[in-house]
């Protein structure tokens, strides 16, 4: 698709979108760094907590919701483990495998943060909307 097949409603309704998403994105750096965490840290807490079907996650398992190379994953996980928000355990059904776990640290952490990140959402609820870009 060329950029000469967008007219200037799809072009105006893309930005939009963008400057909403940015402006709930600025929001969340905030609001997570007046905890003392970074947002890459908030999303790592997030994800382990957000697996579906358990409470933990794997290294590589975080690595594709972080959409991040898997050695810097570990280097994320051990900056959260060394700040007590984190652990590391070896899994009883395959001791290769490391499931990453919230402690309770981050547990307060992460349950704080979600609520007001489910607040903010909420206040953009008919603001925040994907833009319908015609198709020629």
């Amino acid at each position: 698709m060329s950029s000469s097949k967008l007219s200037k409603a799809d072009f105006n309704a893309l930005s939009e979108f963008r400057y909403q998403m940015r402006r709930f994105e600025r929001f969340s750096e905030d609001v997570v760094q007046a905890q003392g965490i970074t947002p890459l840290q908030y999303l790592l807490l997030l994800h382990i907590k957000g697996y579906p079907g358990r409470d933990w996650a794997t290294v590589g398992e975080l690595a594709e919701r972080l959409q991040a190379k898997h050695h810097g994953v570990v280097a994320l996980i051990t900056r959260c483990e060394a700040m007590g928000l984190v652990e590391r355990r070896h899994s009883a059904i395959d001791r290769r495998r490391v499931e990453v776990h919230l402690r309770r640290q981050g547990e307060t952490i992460l349950a704080r943060l979600a609520e007001q990140h489910r607040v903010e959402l909420l206040s953009l609820e008919g603001v925040f909307t994907i833009p319908t870009i015609r198709h020629e």
